[in-house]
């Protein structure tokens, strides 16, 4: 798997600190910008970077992340140009965990085996794939993990210990907890049920647990970093470049308003544990 994930978060916690995973839609809102958001990303403070593969049906995703693949679809963005802005990122950074995460649906049109070459050959180190379950495991994570590409599995505050052995069986790089059960962008409201999830999770696995849902400034990341070994987040990013756009565009703030967020939230995870 992955030594890239397992050195960032070895990393953090050897800088007693949680590692501060960004989410932002590949391609939004146009490819240029995007490509600068993501390049820029590390320097504000990013440990690990999520990047979202668009896709015309997102059911797990809220509205605001949504949207942004919307934009991004309709800019032109493919699985092809996704690929290329990791490929770009990896000229200057070669240190930094990338995770594509999206649905299952472009990467099967894509043709799986296509796609993990590729995906290896950009420099992708993990993927997290909402809508395939463990029982699919032979679709994509078997031949990922063949590959030296760790899968991510999410799990949820509805995973009873029993179904969590069957979800932690193939997965590798990390785990993602979702903080809470629906759709991204939600707040988050009880901060003492996901610490006492992290410390369950843990009493199964050796992989960091990543936290993730409803944490959207510096506070959140502290308060939710006290716990996790990483704080993911994705929707307060995604809406920072929204509420920066004019007219739909990319305007001359918004490369900076992301950024400042991702700033904002290193400071938080910086201090979640003093």
């Amino acid at each position: 798997m992955s030594n890239r994930i397992a050195n960032r978060f070895r990393k953090c916690a050897d800088e007693g600190r949680p590692a501060l995973v960004t989410y932002i839609m590949a391609g939004d809102p146009d490819l240029k910008t995007s490509q600068k958001i993501l390049d820029g990303m590390v320097e504000q403070g990013a440990d690990v970077i999520e990047l979202g593969i668009p896709f015309s049906d997102p059911m797990a995703d809220g509205p605001t992340i949504q949207l942004a693949g919307q934009r991004a679809l309709n800019g032109g963005q493919t699985l092809h140009k996704t690929l290329a802005m990791v490929e770009a990122f990896r000229k200057r950074d070669g240190d930094t965990p990338i995770i594509l995460m999206g649905y299952y649906n472009p990467i099967y049109i894509y043709g799986v085996d296509r796609f993990l070459d590729d995906a290896l050959v950009a420099g992708v180190d993990g993927l997290i794939v909402v809508d395939l379950p463990a029982e699919e495991d032979a679709e994509l994570c078997i031949p990922a993990i063949g590959k030296g590409i760790s899968f991510i599995r999410l799990t949820t505050p509805t995973t009873d210990d029993k179904r969590l052995e069957t979800v932690l069986k193939n997965t590798s790089g990390f785990v993602y907890y979702v903080s809470m059960t629906g759709i991204t962008g939600a707040a988050l409201t009880n901060t003492k049920a996901v610490g006492d999830a992290v410390r369950r999770i843990k009493s199964h696995t050796d992989l960091p647990i990543a936290v993730g849902f409803g944490i959207k400034t510096a506070d959140d990341a502290a308060t939710i970093g006290r716990d996790a070994d990483g704080v993911v987040v994705g929707t307060a990013l995604v809406r920072a470049i929204e509420n920066s756009l004019e007219d739909g565009k990319a305007s001359a703030y918004t490369i900076a308003a992301i950024h400042g967020l991702v700033r904002d939230l290193a400071e938080g995870v910086e201090r979640a544990r003093k």
